[in-house]
């Protein structure tokens, strides 16, 4: 039962989380036009990373907030905010390689994976 509490608490806040992101994304290219930097991503991904700071420094201790806030209203916003904690997470524990590691296999795995789906999905 209480597995399926969190769930509903990870799924309203990201539901919610998607909807933000959509619509400040959707307002900042209308006011940008259409830039060829990705500026309105860039904005919400450094938004989201300044709010999962606030909120874990707040909520650190507070499962159901963490499930709401953090884990699924800033998870649906921007996963990049996560990944700021995590790696910020192992920098503090000293674990400067494993940090290197992870911004490392984040990147480079990403835009490869990105492009590989792209060149699989193009075969049809």
């Amino acid at each position: 039962m209480q597995s399926l509490i969190a769930l509903i608490y990870v799924g309203i806040g990201g539901f919610f989380g998607a909807i933000c992101r959509w619509s400040l994304g959707s307002m900042l290219k209308k006011s940008l036009g259409d830039p060829s930097f990705p500026y309105p991503t860039l904005l919400i991904n450094l938004i989201g990373c300044f709010a999962i700071g606030i909120a874990y420094s707040i909520w650190e201790n507070n499962n159901t907030a963490k499930l709401f806030i953090i884990i699924g209203f800033l998870g649906g916003f921007t996963t990049f905010s996560t990944f700021g904690l995590e790696l910020l997470t192992l920098i503090r524990a000293g674990s400067l390689g494993m940090a290197a590691l992870y911004v490392s296999l984040s990147s480079l795995l990403g835009i490869f994976l990105v492009w590989l789906g792209m060149t699989i999905a193009r075969l049809n």
